[in-house]
């Protein structure tokens, strides 16, 4: 799974006029870093941790003997992807392996396995973000330790739903390419040729829009229409 981290403003003390969600801040700096670290263990951990399940209930064990059905972030976190996450802004998981051969249905599993990450990625950051609406309506003190709280949430959600939508893009090696594919009738040689165009391609897009400080693929935009339907 691959992850490409957006910049959102940040909670203030004024908790009665949230941010503009769809105003995405390109400069990240040390404490926005320390507000998503959680959120992306958290995210990268489910999505998965939700691929080996989905797996393994469609009949394929490899992810389960792998030990990949946990919530222990050191299963499934990839040093260097993580490294680059928090220096780059994108990086990615340790990818979830499965045998084809032991899937029911081949095409239809494959697309299944590919959406449950997503998918989970979308439920959490539902959870997430009721999270924050329920804090913002109860809370009587507003104090630097509730907004970091406030923020450390909020930027877990607004994360998983970046993962959600970013993954299901159909560019390989995203899972929406695994979506795609399992609807076409492609050989398994022209899909590994695609995913070599495809892996450099979206490394490029993903380069050019962090260091021209460019929006090429509007993950940021979407999260904020998400979010904005919750708040």
């Amino acid at each position: 799974m691959f992850f490409h981290r957006e910049k959102y403003t940040i909670y203030s003390r004024d908790l009665t006029h949230p941010p503009d969600y769809s105003t995405i801040i390109r400069v990240m700096d040390w404490q926005n870093t320390l507000y998503s670290i959680p959120g992306i263990l958290a995210g990268l951990t489910v999505h998965e941790c939700c691929h080996a399940l989905c797996a393994w209930k469609l009949g394929d064990s490899t992810a389960r003997d792998q030990g990949r059905i946990t919530l222990n972030p050191l299963k499934h976190i990839d040093i260097i992807g993580f490294i680059f996450i928090i220096i780059a802004g994108f990086g990615w998981a340790k990818p979830v392996q499965f045998n084809q051969e032991r899937l029911r249905h081949f095409r239809r599993d494959k697309a299944l396995i590919a959406a449950a990450g997503p998918f989970s990625n979308m439920a959490l950051g539902i959870i997430f973000i009721l999270i924050v609406k329920a804090m913002l309506f109860s809370l009587n003190e507003i104090n630097d330790f509730t907004i970091t709280i406030i923020n450390i949430v909020y930027y877990a959600a607004a994360i998983n739903f970046g993962l959600f939508v970013f993954n299901l893009l159909p560019i390989p090696p995203l899972d929406g390419s695994h979506i795609v594919f399992s609807g076409l009738n492609l050989s398994a040689e022209t899909e590994r040729q695609i995913m070599k165009i495809g892996m450099p391609l979206l490394f490029i897009v993903l380069i050019v829009q962090n260091r021209m400080n460019i929006t090429i693929i509007p993950v940021g935009k979407i999260v904020g229409v998400i979010i904005s339907f919750f708040i």
